[in-house]
């Protein structure tokens, strides 16, 4: 049985797709960019600015499914310009405890939607 995960506090699907689903206690959610759903507008003043909006998008779908990044076993980071992986790293290892953190891939990608630099997706378990 799956359940659609659906929160305000990240953008809006913009295709038939969901934000998250819940399958037995697996969530998959569907890849994140750094599109402000406050103002749906895109935050790409910089990539470090960009991936804190991607990864409280993330945050914010976790917690519609009453998990936290801890839940976190898998994530996937689409990126436009390796040489920006360090910045996004930065970004994206602050939101883990080290110990605790998720498998993980990153690869590099000719085009992501709406033009953005990084796209996360992750895989959470209750």
């Amino acid at each position: 049985m799956k359940t659609i995960i659906t929160t305000d506090k990240a953008p809006a699907p913009i295709g038939p797709y969901n934000q998250a689903i819940l399958v037995n206690n697996t969530l998959y959610t569907s890849g994140q960019i750094a599109i402000n759903p406050e103002t749906n507008a895109l935050v790409l003043e910089n990539i470090k600015d960009e991936t804190h909006q991607v990864m409280q998008n993330l945050k914010a779908v976790l917690e519609a499914a009453s998990m936290t990044f801890d839940n976190v076993i898998k994530s996937s980071i689409f990126i436009s310009n390796m040489d920006d992986f360090a910045q996004i790293n930065e970004v994206y290892g602050s939101y883990f405890d080290d110990a605790n953190a998720p498998a993980r891939e990153t690869v590099q990608v000719a085009r992501l939607p709406k033009n953005v630099n990084v796209e996360i997706s992750v895989i959470a378990i209750q």
